[in-house]
């Protein structure tokens, strides 16, 4: 039966028969490198020193073994890999999640840090308790982790001066008083609060009222919270602003006291500028039952992330927090520390401003 289908089976070439084997392997057990090495025809050294990059080995060989390890699906054993280069390649991620911090934004700057670090072969160990300097000597002390990042900096951080002697590298996203001898990367929170005070006073707005991060976070002197502070009393004195700040407690009922205390003190407010990503819906909630139309009657701009901003129950003009490259530029900062060519440096990320429908001209009223 020439024409028969069994027979054009039976009579085609194996093409792909690697494959067939290599997706035998893959779904039957774990992967070895010896595996590997069999799969491409050379010895198990000559595919350790691909992986490692220790011996140079030629183009078409290097090109046999990675095509093997992508088919095959190998994944070379940290513990074994760690021990061979005293690398874990891990990057610890310090972030303390308390309840007085909006976790939304730490959490876009952890999954900021992990992606890039995953694009540089480092994987993250997350920390996240309030463990302080115990956590510094415990990722100093031990082969967890290669380097870390810090976040939720204060200005007099009791980790730092672990950091500054510790011999593993390590990157704060914020900006302590003291940055000597440290690597940060923060938005400049200081030119953002002058740039809120700019953008209201050529508005015609004289009596700005600040809602703050809650009470704690000044209390424990978080860098960004100060720095932003600094930055909206020194402008607003060069522009002859009146400046009230009042810490609140994220939630409808903490800024609906704060707002009533702001109204008892100063009647004359006619902008807020709110630095608590919790307190901005009850806030525009709040002075819509009052009668208060934004931007008509009052102002309302923010400092806080652009999907924030943009969500609310109306538009907010904001300085966004940029999250994602902070996170970014952690890792990338770290990474040349540990490949021998980075140096201790501070960035500060340009602050910038999007006017969106709640910022007018002051009220006469």
């Amino acid at each position: 039966m020439p024409n028969s289908p069994w027979t054009a089976l039976r009579s085609r070439p194996k093409v792909g028969a690697q494959r067939v084997e290599a997706l035998h392997l893959r779904e039957s057990r774990m992967v070895t490198l010896a595996d590997v090495a069999q799969h491409a025809g050379v010895s198990a050294s000559t595919v350790s020193y691909v992986l490692s990059g220790k011996r140079s080995i030629s183009a078409s060989t290097r090109a046999r073994v990675e095509r093997s390890i992508a088919q095959l699906g190998y994944h070379p054993n940290a513990g074994a890999r760690a021990l061979a280069s005293s690398r874990s390649n891990i990057i610890a991620l310090m972030i303390p999640l308390r309840t007085d911090m909006y976790v939304p934004v730490m959490m876009e700057i952890a999954i900021a840090v992990a992606t890039t670090a995953r694009a540089h072969g480092y994987d993250v160990l997350l920390l996240t308790g309030e463990e302080g300097p115990a956590a510094v000597r415990r990722i100093e002390g031990s082969a967890l982790a290669d380097a870390m990042i810090l976040m939720d900096v204060e200005l007099d951080d009791d980790r730092l001066p672990l950091l500054r002697e510790a011999a593993r590298p390590g990157v704060l996203i914020g900006l302590p008083a003291d940055t000597t001898g440290l690597s940060c990367v923060d938005l400049d929170f200081e030119a953002a609060g002058a740039l809120c005070a700019d953008h209201l006073a050529s508005l015609g707005h004289r009596e700005i009222a600040v809602i703050g991060e809650a009470p704690a976070v000044y209390e424990r002197h978080t860098g960004f919270a100060e720095r932003t502070l600094t930055g909206l009393r020194r402008r607003s004195d060069e522009l002859g602003l009146r400046l009230l700040h009042r810490p609140c407690e994220g939630g409808y009922a903490a800024v609906a006291a704060t707002l009533a205390r702001v109204h008892d003190e100063r009647p004359g407010t006619t902008a807020f500028v709110v630095q608590n990503e919790a307190a901005t819906d009850p806030l525009l909630a709040l002075l819509r039952q009052q009668g208060r139309a934004v931007p008509e009657d009052v102002s309302v701009m923010a400092i806080c992330p652009d999907q924030v901003a943009a969500h609310a129950s109306v538009p907010l003009t904001s300085v966004a927090v940029p999250a994602q490259n902070m996170g970014r530029y952690a890792v990338e900062q770290v990474v040349a520390k540990l490949e021998g060519r980075g140096t201790d440096e501070v960035v500060l990320l340009a602050p910038e401003l999007t006017v969106r429908a709640s910022t007018g001209p002051a009220s006469a009223r």
